[in-house]
């Protein structure tokens, strides 16, 4: 029988606050997936990242299927997502520029 190994996870309080999120861009090579997390506010002329999550692809599978998975439980339990006005899929004048 195989024995279930457990991980102690810490999460810090300003982690713990979180970032809002309401676009986001993912982009990969070979060897990675690279997900930046945008907040774009109404009636400002740039988005800004917020965070950025580098994972390997199989990494990025793992993370596509629960959330595959997470959708269709939350769908269940509150109904359809309806999306509405989707956001492009690459947003345009992107800038890797640090400043604020």
């Amino acid at each position: 029988m195989e024995e279930k190994k457990s991980i102690n996870i810490e999460l810090n309080p300003e982690v713990a606050k979180g970032s809002y999120s309401n676009l986001a861009v993912i982009t990969h090579s070979p060897n990675e997936f690279i997900a930046d997390f945008i907040e774009m506010l109404p009636g400002l002329p740039k988005a800004q990242v917020v965070s950025r999550v580098i994972m390997t692809p199989a990494n990025a599978k793992r993370l596509c299927k629960a959330l595959q998975d997470n959708i269709a439980k939350y769908e269940n339990t509150f109904g359809e997502i309806e999306l509405v006005g989707e956001q492009p899929i690459i947003p345009v004048g992107l800038s890797t520029n640090t400043k604020s």
